[in-house]
């Protein structure tokens, strides 16, 4: 899909909405519209008979912005991107403009008020919400779905690196560097996020990152982690066991590699995200091990690591075809250990096309 065409949709969708204009500072947004990497930005959209698209920006990103943004207007703004916009907006005579009210702070909102006439202050910025582009951004294109398997496939490469390298007594900073290093030296722009490596009893924080703990001899280790390339995210999250495991350890790791296996299976374009969670909590409960899993079952992925849907329980939102989600489900048992196995699956018309094939299978290092 061409920066035009997601522009052209992102105009009828705030002309739906009532607006003559479109505000778009949040930076993903802004890539996704424009093409423009840099750190300070905001977007305007014209909407209706007079479409336009202009970018702010500031000195800095002179050159950049011209070469990204090619077929949109550049204004290097002397001062604050998102006040320029507002400024140039009044003076162009928009009576109503967009924004979005779940990235802008109050403060935010005060100091563009400020920016245009006294007159037009009350009602000229009108909260469309995150969601207007938001949703428009989880379905992807061919070109985005091409890109986010290239970085779904580099990270089960690292994976299996990185399991040569994992021994007892090894620091998990340690493991996060190498697999770090590997990513940069492969291609990767950087990581999705902090890199989780968590060990032993420490398996058992959903979210642990990666300290100078050691690897134990006999227990679990979580590596989740992804990558970036060409500004798209990847992630995934498997779970090894150094030494000889017990029988509960054993079967935890079995019940939650069939409640993964189980929601994998239940994705297609038309299922309730609620009922792919559901296939993998019910998985858990018959085993007894569902108040373990503490968090939902997953997200969607693209510019940004954690983007709609969200694949909770109760959750109405119908997936569809091109869509790129998560699915994660684990079990923490604190002060004794933790699992989790996590994939990323493209939605489409069939099930559910896994991007990261690396293997599940129990592993003893």
């Amino acid at each position: 899909m061409s920066l035009n065409t997601r522009r052209k949709q992102a105009a009828s969708a705030a002309k739906a909405a009532g607006v003559e204009a479109l505000l778009v500072t949040h930076l993903p947004d802004v890539r996704w519209l424009c093409g423009f990497t840099g750190s300070n930005a905001a977007l305007v959209l014209l909407c209706g008979a007079r479409r336009q698209a202009v970018l702010f920006t500031d000195g800095r990103y002179t050159t950049q912005a011209k070469a990204e943004a090619a077929g949109t207007k550049v204004v290097i703004a002397p001062k604050s991107a998102v006040l320029a916009a507002c400024e140039w907006m009044a003076a162009a005579g928009v009576k109503r403009c967009g924004f979005d009210d779940g990235n802008t702070t109050v403060a935010g909102l005060k100091d563009m008020q400020k920016a245009v006439p006294a007159a037009l202050r009350r009602q000229m910025f009108q909260p469309v919400g995150s969601l207007l582009l938001a949703k428009l951004r989880w379905v992807k294109d061919a070109d985005e779905i091409a890109t986010m398997r290239a970085a779904a496939a580099l990270g089960c490469k690292l994976f299996e690196a990185i399991l040569g390298t994992m021994q007892p007594g090894m620091s998990e900073n340690a493991v996060a560097a190498e697999l770090e290093y590997a990513a940069r030296m492969a291609g990767a722009e950087g990581m999705s996020f902090p890199t989780i490596v968590a060990s032993g009893e420490r398996s058992a924080l959903p979210h642990g990152h990666a300290t100078s703990a050691r690897l134990p001899k006999r227990g679990f280790v979580t590596l989740d982690f992804g990558v970036v390339l060409d500004g798209y995210c990847s992630d995934m999250t498997r779970t090894v066991h150094m030494g000889k495991a017990s029988a509960e350890e054993r079967n935890a790791y079995e019940a939650v590699l069939e409640a993964q296996e189980t929601a994998v299976a239940a994705v297609a374009a038309g299922v309730a995200a609620g009922a792919v969670d559901e296939a993998a909590r019910g998985v858990l409960r018959r085993s007894g091990l569902d108040k373990w899993f503490t968090h939902s079952t997953g997200h969607g992925v693209g510019l940004e690591i954690h983007e709609g849907p969200r694949l909770a329980a109760k959750q109405t939102q119908t997936l569809e075809a091109g869509m790129v989600i998560t699915i994660e489900p684990g079990v923490y048992l604190p002060g004794k250990f933790g699992i989790r196995i996590e994939d990323m699956v493209l939605v489409t018309a069939n099930g559910g096309g896994m991007l990261t094939p690396c293997t599940k299978a129990w592993i003893e290092l």
